[in-house]
């Protein structure tokens, strides 16, 4: 396919720093809601979060505004519900059912690569893994700029090829 073919396949939704906080919130939402509609119709949708970090500072602002009680880092305690139903609207329909699809990519702000600040942390505990991205590896030519360190796979062995598992299977870390 040729980039003029998939601008076809593509539905962008954005609501920038500018934005009210309300829009903000709301627009990850309205984004799950139209990927909802390929995967109940049996097409196959992909939703990029980018990024729940800036979603929660628009709650925490509406929250506070409300004046409910702030919680770890003045986030409200209700966040990480927010966040993981949000989350686990992504799934995979049977063939009976529809044989449709919607993936979850969210991406989260680090500040510093503090990733076990309240948000990291708690998306961290919802998703299967996560890749975590290094400017300073990246300025150093390396790209993609992974840190294989803090990078984690829930899904491991089986997503691996039995070659790979025997061959792995002697490399541990001591």
């Amino acid at each position: 396919m040729f980039w003029s073919d998939l601008v076809s396949l593509i539905v962008l939704l954005a609501a920038t720093a500018s934005d009210p906080a309300p829009l903000q919130f709301l627009a990850l939402y309205s984004g799950c809601a139209m990927g909802e509609y390929f995967h109940d119709n049996g097409m196959h949708a992909l939703i990029i979060y980018d990024d729940l970090s800036k979603q929660a500072v628009a709650y925490r602002q509406i929250s506070l505004l409300l004046r409910q009680p702030p919680g770890r880092e003045a986030f409200p305690s209700d966040v990480f519900y927010l966040h993981s139903h949000l989350l686990e609207r992504a799934a995979k329909r049977s063939d009976q059912t529809g044989a449709g699809s919607l993936i979850a990519l969210p991406v989260i702000e680090t500040q510093a690569g503090d990733v076990s600040a309240y948000i990291p942390t708690n998306v961290i505990s919802i998703t299967d893994g996560q890749l975590c991205l290094e400017t300073e590896l990246f300025y150093c030519g390396i790209r993609p700029a992974i840190n294989v360190g803090l990078s984690v796979s829930r899904v491991g062995s089986a997503a691996q090829l039995k070659a790979m598992k025997q061959v792995c299977s002697s490399l541990k870390l001591e």
